[in-house]
């Protein structure tokens, strides 16, 4: 199966929260999005990983995207080395996405630039010819597959984006998908630690960053990123 579209994330969801209003309106433009999460999130403070499991299977169907897959690395201990690598890889010589979505490249968790720079450096690795991976199970090796680009949702720290995607109409499916993930987020009855996340500022910020940024750029709302490389354009109409 290939897919438009593949978003990384190293925790369950690492990807709403990011980009979760740009997953809507491409899945809702006819691309075929996937999301594959790191880690189950097994070290946060709420809830559990089989709760997150259920959650984002939740979340991906609010979403609509095409499939959603967890590597279980562990939570807070994985690394970009080989074999962390060497799994991306294998996922994206599967999937062979045009486009990849992941981490922000520098944030509060230390798993999210750590998530952000192991997806990158698999990501050119895939392209190697002379890396061989066979999906588990299977006897068939896998043909050499990079994306055409990388780039990098914004998550807890106001990064300055390079560019910005307007998504005025999908940011209430965003917030739905944010909000499938009940342990994680405000809950005025739960009796569960707070969290930086937990509190209804956090929820209220995810949309009035989206509306700040929009407003920068003259929509009603946005959401903003950052690019490996430049970002190319067919002609100048194409940048408004």
């Amino acid at each position: 199966m290939k897919l438009d579209i593949l978003v990384f994330g190293a925790h369950p969801d690492d990807a709403e929260l990011g980009a979760g209003a740009t997953i809507a309106k491409e899945v809702a433009n006819g691309k075929k999005v996937g999301i594959i999460d790191l880690t189950r999130g097994e070290l946060g403070t709420r809830g559990s990983a089989e709760i997150r499991d259920e959650e984002a299977a939740a979340a991906a169907k609010i979403l609509g995207v095409t499939v959603r897959e967890n590597l279980e690395y562990a939570d807070g201990f994985f690394m970009n080395d080989k074999k962390h690598q060497m799994g991306i890889i294998q996922i994206l010589r599967k999937y062979r996405p045009d486009i990849v979505l992941c981490n922000a490249i520098d944030d509060r968790h230390i798993d999210h630039a750590k998530g952000s720079s192991l997806v990158s450096d698999a990501c050119f690795l895939s392209g190697l010819v002379k890396i061989d991976t066979k999906l588990e199970g299977s006897d068939v090796w896998q043909d050499a597959w990079r994306p055409k680009q990388v780039y990098h949702y914004i998550q807890w720290k106001n990064l300055k984006p390079d560019f910005v995607v307007d998504v005025s109409g999908f940011i209430d499916k965003k917030t739905e998908a944010i909000l499938a993930y009940g342990s994680q987020f405000f809950d005025p009855k739960s009796d569960e630690p707070e969290t930086p996340i937990s509190s209804k500022n956090f929820i209220d910020s995810v949309k009035y960053r989206a509306r700040d940024l929009g407003r920068l750029v003259g929509t009603e709302y946005a959401e903003g990123f950052t690019a490996e490389r430049h970002v190319a354009v067919d002609n100048l109409d194409a940048l408004i």
